[in-house]
């Protein structure tokens, strides 16, 4: 690596700060190499000044290749507490993955973990009984896996770590190198801490979103099927499948490549549509019915996943102006009719034979079934589909959906707003759909990457109703508030649950990563359905903000 480079780390790291721990006076530094292709290799230097620390930076770093994945970062606060309070705590933890600090079983920092060491092996690990999102996580440290790990990275063994009768918390500041540029990391405690601190967030967010939409296609496999996902954390792969989400990310990657504009990736996109058709969709009576194959239990027929499919098959043709899916597309809207009752109510769930398996299965069905029949009018203009969006909407309204925040009904209000430009009911139900859970979007720690795709329709909606002189209805609403809230996340989504190389390099095999969004508080998972949100969500933020 060149000197100069080395330099301007050098430089990068004074500008954050003091390196010194100002209580002992010395200096504390963790580099950490990757080649792109393997986890990186993390080193922990010492020294009575930056100067002396820094010359053996210099040597560690000068044979590594100038575009290497670099991170060099100071340890600047420490907390030293008897290892079983820090245990007791770590059973608290609600979120897996969520500790942010780095730890030492040792004064000397021979035994310290950054806090992405930890978090990239998930040396903590949940107990079998944590569900996520309803119980505390009873968190316990692998004493023996970190010691392993400390062996081979040190090259000497370590004392038994359980018999420690203290660990030491601290907190670092830092840089990122890719070999081009240097990014600070961030050390706020909000989520942030130990990723880039974005210099030029449209900038950063566009180049991301180039890389993500080459992720997302490199899932799509020969025959047309996708991985479905990674439990990076663990080196699993996930082998469950879902037809849902098989059509919602062949509709968000289409998104991504009109925006990218990287028409290439069309034929793999109309492999997976193929795919889907042939594999996970039911001809019966003119009709066509997406269809699940649960690894457990009987195939059912979700309506949302009927949205799914028609949002795809709308999407292709809009984006290829290719007509070949379209009779498809007909002959989905006309299994929609199966499913709804002469109230307006749709059953959720279908057996094969088109019995009913479940009145009910979750909210959001019908927020995705009117959203996708809406695309489908705008596309063929044919009046029996708009009456049948009217139905849906009206059933919404009526039943007072605006109450349930969720994405698709965000989406599905926008779009009526275009269609029905008279319907204040339909408006009045979107801005309800978003205020009435704002306060809880903007304090979230997690991306929650849908939080943001209800954003996007949301601030979308309000230009439209402020457009055609429906002003009032947003009289009882902080609608600037909202769009503060709404770039505040664009931003936090992509610190927070992006693959960007200084988090994927703590990953087995980190370039494999790099462009996918992850789930923190579950094995840093990365499915599918997270590279679509995360993409739908940044693609339609970057679209109409810029």
């Amino acid at each position: 690596m060149k000197k100069s480079l080395i330099s301007e780390f050098r430089e990068a790291v004074m500008n954050l700060g003091t390196a010194k721990d100002l209580a002992t006076g010395k200096v504390t530094l963790a580099v950490s190499v990757s080649d792109k292709r393997h986890r990186a290799a993390t080193q922990f230097i010492h020294g009575n000044s930056l100067e002396s620390a820094w010359s053996k930076v210099t040597t560690e770093l000068a044979p590594v290749p100038q575009h290497s994945w670099v991170r060099v970062e100071a340890i600047t606060g420490t907390q030293r507490r008897p290892l079983s309070d820090f245990q007791q705590d770590l059973k608290k933890m609600m979120r897996m993955n969520f500790w942010r600090r780095g730890i030492s079983f040792d004064p000397e920092f021979k035994t310290a973990l950054l806090e992405m060491e930890i978090n990239g092996h998930e040396f903590f690990h949940p107990s079998d009984q944590h569900v996520i999102g309803k119980n505390a996580t009873e968190s316990w440290i692998d004493f023996d896996a970190i010691a392993q790990y400390l062996t081979e990275r040190n090259g000497e063994s370590c004392a038994n770590l359980a018999d420690s009768r203290y660990i030491w918390s601290f907190s670092t500041i830092g840089i990122f190198s890719d070999g081009q540029n240097i990014w600070p990391l961030s050390d706020r405690e909000d989520g942030t801490t130990g990723v880039r601190q974005l210099r030029q967030p449209k900038q950063e967010i566009e180049n991301y979103l180039t890389v993500a939409e080459a992720y997302l296609t490199r899932q799509i496999k020969d025959e047309g099927k996708f991985i479905y996902g990674y439990f990076p954390a663990t080196q699993r792969v996930l082998t469950n499948y879902n037809s849902v989400r098989h059509f919602s990310s062949i509709y968000a990657l289409l998104e991504a490549i009109a925006y990218t504009g990287k028409v290439e990736d069309l034929d793999r996109v109309k492999l997976a549509l193929q795919w889907g058709i042939d594999e996970l969709t039911l001809a019966k009576d003119h009709a066509r019915f997406a269809i699940e194959y649960p690894k457990k239990g009987t195939p059912e027929i979700k309506l949302g996943a009927q949205a799914m499919l028609i949002l795809a098959l709308c999407k292709y043709q809009e984006v290829t102006q290719d007509n070949q899916f379209a009779d498809v597309a007909l002959q989905a809207c006309r299994g929609v009719d199966v499913f709804r009752q002469p109230s307006g109510k749709f059953n959720h769930v279908l057996n094969p034979d088109l019995s009913v398996k479940d009145s009910f299965r979750v909210i959001y069905y019908e927020g995705e079934i009117a959203f996708a029949l809406i695309r489908l009018f705008e596309l063929t203009n044919e009046e029996s589909i708009r009456k049948q969006v009217q139905q849906t909407l009206d059933f919404m309204v009526q039943n007072d959906f605006g109450k349930y925040h969720d994405h698709w009904i965000a989406y599905a209000a926008n779009e009526a707003a275009q269609v029905f430009p008279e319907n204040r009911d339909y408006m009045a139900m979107g801005l309800q759909n978003a205020f009435s859970n704002l306060d809880f979007i903007e304090k979230q720690v997690s991306p929650h990457p849908t939080r943001l795709e209800l954003l996007d329709a949301t601030v979308r909606l309000i230009d439209t109703i402020r457009r055609t002189g429906n002003d009032d209805l947003l009289e009882k609403y902080d609608s600037q508030h909202l769009r503060e809230v709404w770039q505040r996340r664009a931003e936090f989504e992509l610190m927070v649950g992006a693959f960007e190389p200084e988090v994927a390099m703590f990953f087995y095999k980190p370039s494999k990563f790099y462009g996918g969004f992850f789930t923190r508080n579950d094995h840093f998972r990365t499915r599918i359905d997270d590279c679509e949100h995360f993409l739908s969500g940044l693609i339609n933020y970057i679209n109409y903000k810029y």
